[in-house]
């Protein structure tokens, strides 16, 4: 398991270096990038099915012990979360194929290359076993996503770049005192054995240290009151740097920290942590509900729907991990969908603001059927994985009897399908509107936009397994929930 643990982290690496030496060459380009991301989320798929039989696998780079070198640890949070995220990147790079030769696309001689690099940091920061080279991963997505985020030099790209990168060095600062912190107070940065030694601290040091970390996470996830960077960055981005940033970036954060705070059982900060999750998720519906484009109604939910795993983390019952678990999983594709079918209407419509949009259900029925999916899911309403996520959570929320919290999820609930509702008439309903009244450019040649729907249905129909297979991925939610909520296993098999 050893060579597919390799092979999720290096494989993307080396599609992107190819990229980058044929990038003249859009064919070789592109197959490049597709074989780089594809055989890491291949190998990801085998390693669940590896972990879920045979349970942890512990790589030591170079056979260093765990105090001095690099450890890459494939439990079963990591390996069930790892194959979603990089299915993820695969399906936006085939949209990404198809959309960079329009006036929407990202530039492709960069967009293949630099989404192989991000894929590597997010591998490497899933499967690390210690918090160096989490640092290290952290800063690989960052450097990747600021380029992939600016590189078409829009004033307006770079100005949201400025700020995402100000808030996320300045997280990153943290982080690296943070590491200077722990080692300083336990003599390691393996997660591990920081587990083992933190209990043997002062509480205040401890919970200093804890309290610290949910700063430098809490940044990255765009938790309350640290989300501002979020909404002003995400809608400037082309479509396919803006579906992999809202499926991913904030959700690495929030797996981080459930990581993090559950290996070193930092109970304590729960109480902090609910009243955080509430205020995230109701400010984030309402900022959703106040916009008037859609892909700054997407960019505040995501801050709302942070809130909820945030929730599960909080409650720190096997109950709320494993409902945490179940909503990181049901959460990233939809996201992502989500942001795939606002490239399509921006690319039909010629803007995603709601007042130049109107009547596409007409134009195009397929359109809004690909949206109406995930829409609904992302509000929770039944049959799809959305209900089956927020449901376990707030089931845990009542386990714990936390009334206050689940009072938010609910309102938070219905405030995101009251928003998901104004997309749906402002875009989808009512008359259509004269697009002279605007300058956007309008739609790309036709055998673009059928390598997006291909790529935009495909991500729909990930969501729908995932609403099919809800029952055995709750079960391996709860299994992992129940090793993040008993973490000696991954101790011992890390530090044997």
């Amino acid at each position: 398991m050893s060579a597919l643990v390799a092979l999720t982290i290096v494989g993307p690496l080396v599609g992107a270096a190819l990229g980058l030496a044929l990038r003249r060459n859009s064919q070789l380009r592109d197959i490049a990038a597709l074989l780089g991301i594809g055989s890491a989320a291949v190998g990801s798929f085998a390693l669940l099915s590896q972990v879920s039989a045979n349970g942890t696998t512990v790589v030591r780079v170079g056979g260093w012990a765990p105090e001095l070198g690099i450890i890459l640890v494939a439990d079963l949070f990591a390996v069930l979360v790892l194959p979603i995220a990089l299915a993820i990147i695969f399906v936006v790079e085939i949209f990404a194929i198809g959309q960079r030769r329009t006036a929407w696309g990202a530039n492709p001689e960069l967009a293949g290359p630099l989404l192989g690099i991000l894929t590597s940091g997010v591998s490497l920061a899933m499967l690390t076993g210690d918090l160096f080279t989490l640092f290290v991963a952290f800063e690989l997505i960052l450097v990747s996503s600021y380029v992939l985020l600016t590189h078409q030099g829009q004033a307006a790209q770079i100005q949201a770049g400025m700020t995402y990168v100000v808030m996320n060095l300045f997280a990153s600062t943290l982080f690296l005192f943070g590491l200077g912190f722990i080692y300083a107070a336990t003599g390691t940065v393996n997660i591990a054995l920081v587990a083992e030694r933190i209990h043997d601290l002062p509480d205040g040091v401890r919970l200093g240290l804890g309290s610290w970390f949910l700063i430098v996470f809490g940044t990255k996830a765009a938790i309350f009151p640290l989300f501002s960077w979020l909404p002003d960055s995400y809608p400037t981005a082309p479509t396919t740097i803006t579906a992999v940033f809202a499926g991913l970036l904030t959700k690495i954060g929030i797996y981080a920290m459930i990581r993090l705070h559950t290996l070193t059982s930092m109970e304590e900060l729960g109480p902090v942590m609910l009243v955080i999750a509430g205020a995230t998720m109701i400010i984030g519906a309402i900022g959703a509900l106040a916009q008037s484009d859609v892909k700054r109604i997407l960019s505040f939910h995501i801050i709302s729907q942070v809130g909820y795993m945030l929730m599960g983390l909080a409650l720190f019952s096997e109950a709320g991990l494993t409902g945490a678990i179940l909503f990181l999983v049901h959460h990233m594709p939809v996201k992502t969908v989500l942001f795939l079918v606002g490239g399509l209407i921006a690319n039909a419509e010629g803007s995603s603001r709601l007042r130049y949009t109107g009547g596409l259900a007409k134009r195009s029925p397929l359109i809004a059927a690909l949206f109406a999916i995930p829409a609904l899911s992302l509000a929770g309403i039944p049959p799809f994985s959305g209900f089956v996520a927020k449901l376990a959570v707030i089931r845990a929320g009542i386990e714990a009897n936390s009334t206050p919290i689940v009072v938010a999820a609910l309102i938070a609930g219905v405030l995101t399908l009251l928003s998901m509702a104004k997309i749906w008439l402002g875009v989808f309903w009512g008359p259509s509107v004269d697009r002279s009244d605007h300058n956007h450019p309008v739609s790309g040649p036709p055998g673009n936009r059928r390598t997006m729907y291909a790529a935009t249905s495909l991500a729909v129909a990930g969501t729908l397994a995932i609403s099919v297979m809800a029952g055995p991925l709750f079960d391996l939610s709860e299994r992992a929930g129940a090793g993040l909520r008993s973490p000696s296993a991954y101790i011992e098999a890390v530090n044997p």
